[in-house]
């Protein structure tokens, strides 16, 4: 399965259909501060943030150094005042970081899947942690992982239930949307939306909504539903 592509003539561009769902964040946190990325694989992700969110920092936290050594041949941008890649273990970085996040964006995976200490119940309770209230976890999950359900249900409780998914936005990749706080934010208003609207179960919908997402993010236009 591939789980990274990159258009030559447009580097930039989001060509798989999970970086674009993933980017539904910005439903929940039109103009984050500071981004969070566990995960840097092909850096489809940290192009399309740097590029279109300026006014936001990213920091990428990658645990194979070999991946990081690849960054130039796949037009990741080098580290600036805005952008800044770690070697390190996520689930010991998350443990000790004292730095907070508005966005968390969870998609590290090895030539075996998700590895276990990114979806076991101290690794969700180290990232509510870190996430400010508001804040919004997106969590890529294969359907077909032995541990999906598990998986869920320990996100679910770390973020006292505020988790929602659009249905059938990526296909095989789940994207699990959680909330941190129980403030009245926009963010855990538009969680409360997805959960009770019965539009959000339409995959085709959804996959449009992706499209239109990043759409109005490369036409520097405001998302907002």
């Amino acid at each position: 399965m591939i789980q990274s592509e990159m258009r030559l003539s447009d580097p930039d561009q989001l060509v798989l259909a999970y970086p674009r769902a993933m980017m539904c964040f910005v439903l929940f946190q039109p103009q984050p501060t500071h981004i969070l990325m566990v995960g840097l694989g092909g850096g489809s992700l940290v192009k399309f943030c740097h590029r279109y969110l300026p006014h936001s920092r990213i920091t990428v936290l990658e645990l194979r150094a070999d991946v990081i050594a690849l960054r130039e041949q796949f037009a990741i941008p080098p580290d600036d005042a805005r952008l800044r890649i770690i070697h390190a273990d996520a689930s010991d970085y998350l443990k000790h970081c004292e730095e907070s996040a508005d966005v968390l964006l969870i998609d590290g995976f090895d030539e075996l899947g998700l590895p276990p200490a990114l979806g076991s119940s101290s690794f969700y309770r180290h990232c509510r942690r870190v996430l400010r209230p508001g804040g919004v976890l997106v969590a890529n999950i294969f359907s077909y992982d032995p541990a999906y359900t598990d998986m869920r249900m320990r996100l679910y409780a770390a973020f006292d239930g505020q988790l929602c998914r659009f249905h059938g936005i990526a296909g095989n990749n789940h994207l699990l949307f959680a909330v941190a706080g129980k403030q009245a934010t926009p963010a855990l208003g538009m969680l409360r939306r997805v959960q009770r609207s019965a539009l959000f179960a339409f995959s085709t919908l959804n996959r449009l909504l992706a499209h239109w997402v990043v759409r109005r993010l490369e036409q520097g236009r405001p998302v907002r539903l």
